[in-house]
């Protein structure tokens, strides 16, 4: 058929699915999935073939190449071949990478979004990325720059916006918050910290960037600007009762 259907779960929740997701899942002959990918979701595609290929938290990944020939044979075999990725697979995913491949060899790719982690997290926060009079500008940023490409201007992006969003920033806390003070935002720049966001092992903390921690495990999902200092101070005066 030659088509392949590039879809985002959750992140990680299946009843964040799209409808048309699930459906594609349930008619799918074949899955390639990445880690973030849990078993309830791959229960939806009960009939189909399920190939794990990707990385979760900086652990192996397989070759992008070898991702790309598998799908390209996949598509050229079975009818309905599904490339399921966590959150939206057009933010910080390699989409891009794997469209590109396909169509230059004539297979057709068509792309079902899913929901962002940071739209997920701020619904487990119960906290709006913008808030009228306080953040109006918000930016989606990841430190990781791969071997051999440009250096990334996220430091700039992230430092200028009301609200940033980091993704892939578990391990890399410390380092994270140096380049933003570097950059100029104030060291007591709220912050609050997901992991897990939308899962029943959902994680939230808060603190400010001169204490961003080095966090593994994960996924986690760094937000960063003033919208945060209310629940933030709430939660540090409700420790202080306690501890009191």
């Amino acid at each position: 058929m030659n088509l392949v259907y590039l879809v985002g779960a959750g992140p990680g929740a299946p009843d964040l699915l799209t409808v048309r997701a699930a459906r594609l899942l349930a008619e799918a002959d074949i899955v390639f999935h990445d880690a973030l990918i849990s078993d309830e979701i791959l229960s939806l595609a009960a009939k189909a073939e399920k190939v794990a290929v990707g990385k979760r938290c900086g652990r192996h990944s397989t070759a992008q190449h070898f991702i790309n020939k598998r799908l390209l044979d996949a598509a050229r075999r079975y009818r309905v071949v599904v490339r399921l990725k966590g959150g939206d697979p057009m933010l910080f995913g390699r989409a891009h990478e794997e469209i590109s491949f396909l169509t230059s060899h004539s297979v057709k790719v068509e792309i079902v979004p899913g929901v962002t982690a940071a739209l997920a997290a701020s619904a487990e926060l119960g906290i709006s990325l913008s808030r009228r009079g306080l953040a109006r500008s918000v930016t989606f940023v990841t430190p990781r720059v791969g071997a051999g490409e440009r250096p990334s201007s996220w430091v700039k992006a992230a430092a200028a916006a009301d609200t940033a969003a980091i993704y892939m920033g578990a391990g890399e806390g410390p380092a994270i918050a140096a380049a933003l003070i570097a950059a100029g935002k104030p060291r007591s720049t709220p912050i609050a910290l997901v992991e897990n966001a939308s899962l029943p092992e959902a994680r939230v903390s808060y603190g400010t960037l001169a204490d961003l921690p080095r966090l593994s495990g994960g996924p986690v999902l760094i937000l960063v600007g003033e919208v945060y200092r209310e629940a933030a101070e709430a939660v540090r005066s409700r420790k202080a009762s306690q501890a009191a």
